[in-house]
């Protein structure tokens, strides 16, 4: 199995944003290279918020080029097998966290944002990382800091997306 056949059975199996997961459905059935950043009509990303549900707290990144605060994720790359590794991948590369694991369930959100071109958009596939306990972070290339932030101060530092993102993932870690 290919990562983006991999990557439709995870997006048809995904219950919620309905119209939204449609549209990354038929981008995917459209562009046969829509998992990888050569395709300029956009493609798929995948990302993790890490998450340290008994301090009540997210490392979020200060990204490099965007120079805002976001969950850890990016590009998939050859090497992964599935999207949920490359989730897993990039939030342990970009957090320095060893020992990371998903969120059952799935997907926590899915994100369709503008970027500059060469390509016009990221259709990111967001997932929860549960970060053992007393993890330490540490900053990679990709970033100009990394920090913990309680639930409740995520609004003050980033933009709406991350905070859907965190919601969404406190309801999941609750149901």
């Amino acid at each position: 199995m290919t990562l983006h056949d991999d990557a439709v059975l995870v997006l048809k199996a995904y219950e919620g944003q309905e119209e939204l997961r449609q549209v990354y459905l038929d981008h995917l059935s459209a562009h046969p290279d829509g998992m990888w950043k050569a395709c300029t009509a956009g493609h798929v990303t995948a990302s993790a918020l890490v998450v340290d549900p008994e301090a009540g707290r997210v490392l979020l990144t200060l990204h490099r080029k965007l120079r805002m605060w976001l969950q850890m994720g990016g590009h998939c790359e050859p090497g992964d097998p599935t999207l949920t590794s490359a989730a897993l991948r990039e939030a342990g590369e970009e957090s320095g966290i060893e020992g990371l694991t998903l969120l059952p369930g799935g997907p926590v959100r899915l994100d369709r944002h503008a970027i500059p071109a060469p390509c016009n958009w990221h259709l990111d596939v967001q997932y929860a990382a549960l970060a053992p306990a007393g993890s330490t972070a540490e900053i990679s290339d990709e970033s100009l800091d990394v920090r913990w932030f309680g639930y409740d101060e995520v609004a003050e530092v980033a933009d709406a997306s991350v905070v859907r993102l965190v919601e969404a993932t406190r309801a999941r870690l609750a149901g």
